[in-house]
């Protein structure tokens, strides 16, 4: 291997002529733009992450505004963007910049790794985005790159492949240049050294030892996965004489945590009527039910049955309100939604409502 230096003086040099210099968080680097640029894209490609950040700024122009926000407008503008528990951690983070930190996002390493959704690569990839600070980030970008750079056996997320991945990203920084070296190694992992690289435009590819095994696929080592369980849900689709349809909250954690979802019968020792009586305090009368589809999340499938039926009244023994809000599909609420709900009732206002 040749010098850290070296790496990073090409590295740097391929990105000022191919680099990625236009993202919108690119422009005005502040802290608070940096760092909700940061916690989108977790898990999720700029090209995804674009027009829901341009939406989110326009609505959240600061980060006073979102704490001031409620969180069924946050959620509502993270429908589809997945990984909710990011959203509800930026909003959360939010309302501490706003009662511990006087409305301004912390610029001390330690304080910026105490807010809720904030790890050590993305602490330090708000730093040094936004001030110039010398931090070292480890995204799965990153990690692609050094363990395809110096052919890292072991899956990264092993604790000591991890420690030994921090150590050569440590050695890597430059103390200068930061906010471009930072921005060019994200940028190699995410267009050059990809899943598929493309190692004839690499610019350290005389560097890589992987490359130079021609075994560049065998890095990273993926994780020893287990089949995918499959579990099923029936979600129904009740609407009232309007054409509202019930939604109900989610509980905070869990999945579509703090989002609108449609009601789940889960119950097979009682009839779906009844328990629409039961639970729903609602008299109900069922239609067909709908083609199901699959959504997945990272540790399983769902497979979803959707089940219209249509509300005739309330249970004769239920004296409260039915819980839940009744959703217009036309002129909908700035509401958060899973996507598969988002799904259903885009095709419900494709159906006549008789």
């Amino acid at each position: 291997m040749k010098s850290d230096a070296s790496f990073s003086s090409r590295l740097l040099a391929w990105y000022a002529r191919h680099g990625r210099h236009d993202l919108p968080w690119q422009q005005d680097r502040s802290l608070y733009r940096v760092w909700v640029s940061e916690i989108m894209l977790q898990q999720t490609q700029v090209s995804t992450v674009i027009p829901y950040f341009d939406r989110f700024m326009a609505r959240f122009p600061h980060s006073r505004a979102l704490a001031d926000a409620s969180q069924d407008e946050v959620l509502h503008l993270w429908t589809g963007l997945g990984y909710y528990a990011r959203a509800r951690n930026l909003h959360r983070a939010a309302q501490i910049i706003r009662d511990e930190h006087d409305d301004r996002f912390p610029e001390d390493f330690e304080a910026v790794l105490a807010l809720p959704g904030i790890g050590r690569s993305t602490a330090g990839a708000i730093l040094a985005q936004a001030r110039g600070q010398r931090h070292v980030i480890l995204d799965g970008n990153v990690k692609r790159v050094l363990t395809r750079l110096y052919a890292i056996e072991g899956w990264p997320g092993k604790k000591e492949i991890e420690n030994r991945l921090w150590a050569l990203a440590e050695a890597l920084t430059p103390a200068e240049q930061v906010v471009d070296y930072t921005q060019a190694i994200m940028d190699l992992g995410a267009t050059i050294c990809s899943r598929k690289p493309n190692c004839a435009a690499c610019p350290v590819q005389a560097q890589c030892l992987a490359f130079a095994q021609g075994n560049t696929s065998a890095y990273p080592t993926a994780k020893k996965r287990s089949k995918l369980p499959v579990k099923t849900a029936q979600l129904l689709v009740l609407q009232n004489a309007a054409g509202e349809v019930l939604l109900q909250q989610r509980p905070p954690s869990g999945i579509w945590g703090g989002l609108w979802s449609l009601p789940e019968y889960a119950d097979p020792t009682v009839t779906l009527t009844d328990w629409c009586e039961q639970q729903l305090g609602l008299v109900v009368e069922l239609d067909e039910e709908q083609p199901v589809f699959r959504h997945t999340f990272s540790h399983f499938h769902l497979d979803i049955t959707p089940r219209l039926g249509r509300v005739k009244g309330p249970a004769n023994h239920v004296m409260e309100a039915t819980p839940g809000v009744w959703y217009n599909t036309r002129e909908p609420e700035k509401l958060g939604l899973p996507a598969p709900v988002l799904k259903i009732l885009q095709n419900l206002q494709e159906r006549p409502h008789g």
